[in-house]
Order: C-alpha cells, then sequence, then structure tokens
C-alpha cells in the first residue's frame, strides 16, 4: 500500500510537491507548476493548500539497513 509523505530528496521549500509527485509517479516539477497555477488563478488559495498540506503530510520515515 502507497503513502502519501514529504520528500526528503526532492524538495524546493517543504517537500510536499516532491512527496506528491513520488507518490502520483509524475514529475514534481509538474506538480509545481500546478500549485504555482492554483495560486495564480485563484488569489494565493494555493499557498493556503500548500501550508496545510506541509502541516499535514508526515515525514518519510528513514530506511534501516
Amino acid at each position: 500500500m502507497k503513502k502519501l509523505y514529504l520528500s526528503g530528496a526532492d524538495r524546493k521549500l517543504g517537500g510536499v510537491c516532491g512527496g506528491l509527485g513520488e507518490y502520483f509517479e509524475i514529475d514534481s516539477t509538474l506538480v509545481r507548476v500546478i500549485f504555482i497555477l492554483i495560486t495564480v488563478l485563484s488569489f494565493g488559495v494555493g499557498i493556503l493548500a500548500y501550508l496545510g498540506a506541509w502541516m499535514v503530510m508526515p515525514r518519510k520515515p528513514k530506511t534501516k539497513i
């Protein structure tokens, strides 16, 4: 079962877009562009969505070898 986590490797700010990209198996740059479009077209709602996701999404647990 797949779980949604903040990305530790593919992060620019908080890792939300990188985590969404990993979860949906798409390029994180595309997710970032979508967030920018949502923010511009909705007068800032994308920023609130990003901050909310950043607070709610857990960090990816470290893998033990």
